[in-house]
């Protein structure tokens, strides 16, 4: 990209900030919380609006929070609200007065917005109708939604062959849209279905259904009330999955002990103030009794070093620390894995691990003590090259331990999008299953094609080479969310055409292709009018419970269609009368009709429409859970993961992505970071006072952040250093702003996932 006036920016250019870094807090939610949300709410909606959404959200018959997929209770939901801080401010950008009409994009070039923070992009409000940005332009004006079809259905009829296109999914879509879609997209004859799973728990899923059968969890909310011990590792429930720490709260009430694993010693797992209980707002829960910093990617070496000290014990007492029933029962090729845990180097794991010996005795101690176990986690166990085999490890000790198909015990993988699990369920995947071709095949009346599709590194690779000339995202910001930002950026203008099914305006509507379309829809918390009445649609937490939403408030605009609807019409429009099945015009209008197509092509979704609207909804089969193993050997398999150790020069370090308390994903309420006393800026970098101080620097000072994988130089500009707790030759920054970082081709083994959170990096002084 040049550096003309004219450059469009993938990443705002940096801006002078004046951060105020404070001494980080050491527990999470209370006033503090309660005057957040007050703010949020403050000049975003109207009192009535606030009223109408917020006693509504994860209610029986409300409507499905837009934010995280943690579950619900299956019964009793809290009068006073069953949502979170961040709940409150993903409704808020939601149901927002502010507006993006056509004045507005009159008002401001395509250009001038790429300027803007991601902050104050997101801030400008709901997209109210249909926008193109035609080829050579620098302004979206408006477009008919027949226009729009018609010029998307043209363009896709032209291109040479239908792998020439690729069709986003972000994990908010509902059961019912994304659905359809996949049917749409395999009707028109690829598999090119990249999803935002491919960024997240794509290694859980090749990992569990390597090692369980299913790439599911195994717990329900209900477990967390009766385990002796769960482990929280690579994971913030505090910012990410606030209601987690109710369950948290809970367990240790109850007697449970909890241990995190982390390189930050966050404020969620230390204390939670429960704002809706008197004590518990005044003093709070301790959660945390043992927190282990881990060196980034040491997960893997500090759980086989736990195992190596577990099997010394059972050695010495046999079938008192393993549970040998169990493990007789329910398991394949556990002689293979103890031979090579018992060759296992103790001081060779304790130092990969970065945890000191005596901290991992005493988690040891916890774990033998203990039978039924929940092992959580998230991003920061899934985003590195070996993830894949860190969560088989983490299944290994499961099984030891028995702790899986038991009540309070088992595998617990907590997933960010509100809806992310149940897309892949329905048919979300760039892999389609022999069973689910058959399905599609036997009720569709077509052929769906065979190949593998692109997953979001090879659809962004693609789209570089020329070889994909058509995008459409259902709903994300893949610029933001992908690695590699400026080169994601380059990928995406080489398309001729860009669609975006939308609800807020983001960077990937500025940074697009030729030519640009945004089809407006509606959101979570609001109704779906259709002819045939008023709709409701369906999402799966991670916990497998499918569940009725129903919004509350009218749309913000007579022009939004909702996604099941925009799906079915485009679908009419490019896939026409080519198959009988489905009706897309029945489908359009009544969704109940949608569902019924669910129900007879995916497995566990039987009597859908009146189950789904059962107070609490229905769960979906569990193999794991049930302790019935679909492998090769019909039982759960131990699996033999070596230890991969990153290795860097004296002048570098890893660095981590993670989210600041004020975003969910690429989406950011606000630029301050409570918890980790952060004040009115994102551009820092997290490092150890050693470290600061062995590169010369002070803390305050203003750096540049340079990755140099496979001999390409990738820059970050103008970060500030913060000094903190973090482990030596580690550093943290925020993302979106350092994925310019993570190089394109460092992912995951296996699953693929970008590697965003192990990037080794140098730090420079920013010259002024």
């Amino acid at each position: 990209m040049s550096d003309s006036k004219d450059k469009l920016h993938a990443v705002p250019p940096p801006a002078t900030e004046a951060i105020k870094i404070s001494k980080p807090k050491n527990y999470a939610a209370g006033l503090p919380a309660i005057s957040a949300v007050a703010v949020q709410l403050k000049g975003e909606m109207t009192a009535k609006k606030c009223g109408t959404t917020l006693f509504a959200v994860n209610q029986m018959e409300g409507y499905d929070c837009p934010g995280c997929a943690w579950p619900d209770p299956d019964d009793h939901r809290s009068p006073l609200g069953e949502y979170c801080e961040n709940g409150v401010k993903a409704i808020v950008e939601e149901a927002t007065e502010k507006r993006v009409t056509p004045d507005f994009f009159k008002k401001y070039a395509i250009q001038e917005m790429t300027t803007w923070t991601d902050y104050k992009i997101g801030k400008s409000g709901r997209i109210t109708e249909p926008m193109i940005r035609r080829s050579g332009s620098n302004y979206y004006e408006p477009i008919t939604w027949d226009d729009a079809y018609q010029l998307i259905a043209d363009h896709l009829h032209g291109l040479d062959h239908p792998d020439q296109a690729v069709f986003y999914t972000s994990g908010k879509a509902s059961n019912e849209a994304a659905f359809l879609y996949q049917l749409f997209v395999r009707q028109y004859g690829t598999n090119n279905l990249p999803d935002c799973s491919n960024m997240c728990h794509e290694s859980t899923g090749v990992a569990l259904s390597e090692t369980i059968g299913i790439g599911k969890g195994s717990v329900k909310l209900e477990d967390f009330y009766v385990a002796d011990l769960v482990m929280v590792i690579g994971q913030n429930p505090g910012t990410n999955h606030p209601r987690m720490l109710s369950a948290l709260e809970i367990t240790k009430k109850r007697g449970g002990k909890i241990i995190g694993v982390n390189p930050l010693k966050e404020a969620g797992l230390q204390r939670f103030k429960n704002p809706q209980k008197l004590k518990g707002f005044l003093r709070g829960t301790s959660l945390m009794d043992l927190h282990l910093p881990v060196a980034i990617n040491g997960d893997l070496a500090l759980i086989k070093a736990i195992m190596f000290l577990l099997l010394q014990a059972e050695d010495k007492a046999p079938g008192t620390i393993f549970d040998q029933e169990f493990i007789k029962n329910n398991t394949s090729y556990y002689e293979a894995f103890i031979n090579d845990l018992r060759a296992s180097d103790f001081d060779f794991l304790v130092k990969s691990s970065g945890v000191s010996e005596e901290k991992i005795k005493a988690a040891t101690q916890m774990i033998r003590d203990n039978k039924k176990i929940i092992i959580c986690w998230a991003m920061g166990v899934t985003q590195h090259e070996n993830s894949v085999n860190t969560i088989r490890e983490i299944v290994n000790l499961l099984l030891l331990k028995g702790s899986i198909g038991k009540p309070g015990a088992g595998a617990c993988p907590v997933r960010g999008h509100s809806n992310v699990q149940g897309d892949r369920t329905v048919g979300v995947w760039e892999k389609l299953k022999p069973a689910l071709r058959e399905a599609l095949q036997k009720n569709f009346d077509f052929d769906p094609p065979e190949k593998n599709g692109f997953h979001v590194v090879d659809a962004i690779r693609a789209m570089a080479e020329g070889k994909v000339k058509f995008y459409l995202g259902l709903g994300g910001n893949l610029l933001s969310a992908g690695p590699d930002t400026e080169f994601t950026a380059a990928a995406f203008q080489k398309c001729e055409l860009t669609v975006q099914i939308s609800t807020k305006l983001n960077r990937n509507h500025l940074i697009a292709g030729a030519t640009s379309i945004i089809l407006p829809c509606i959101g979570r918390t609001e109704i779906i009018p259709t002819s045939a009445g008023d709709q409701i649609i369906s999402c799966e937490n991670s916990t497998g419970v499918v569940q009725a939403s129903r919004g509350k408030v009218d749309p913000i605009s007579e022009h939004l269609r909702a996604e099941p609807t925009i799906i079915a019409e485009l679908a009419k429009k490019v896939v026409g009368d080519k198959y009988a099945k489905p009706n897309w015009d029945a489908v359009a209008k009544d969704y109940d009709l949608i569902r019924d197509l669910i129900e007879a092509t995916i497995p566990g979704f039987d009597n859908y429409n009146e189950r789904v609207r059962n107070h609490g909804g229905f769960y979906l089969p569990n193999g794991a859970r049930e302790g019935n193993f679909k492998t090769e050997t019909g039982k759960a398999l131990f699996s033999i993961n070596p230890v991969e150790n990153i290795t860097i020069k004296e002048d570098e370090f890893i660095m981590m992505t993670i989210r600041s308390h004020d975003q969910f994903n690429t989406t950011i309420y606000g630029n301050d970071d409570r918890y980790r006393g952060i004040e009115n800026g994102r551009r820092v970098v997290f490092m150890n006072a050693s470290d600061i101080k062995k590169v010369g620097l002070t803390a305050g000072d203003k750096v540049d952040l340079f990755s140099y994988f496979e001999n390409k130089e990738r820059v970050a500009r103008d970060f500030q250093v913060v000094q903190y707790d973090i482990p030596v030759n580690t550093v943290a920054t925020y993302f979106p702003e350092a994925n310019v970082l993570v190089p394109i081709n460092s992912f995951a083994k296996r699953s693929y996932t970008p590697a965003y959170k192990s990037v080794i990096i140098k730090i420079a002084r920013t010259q002024a």
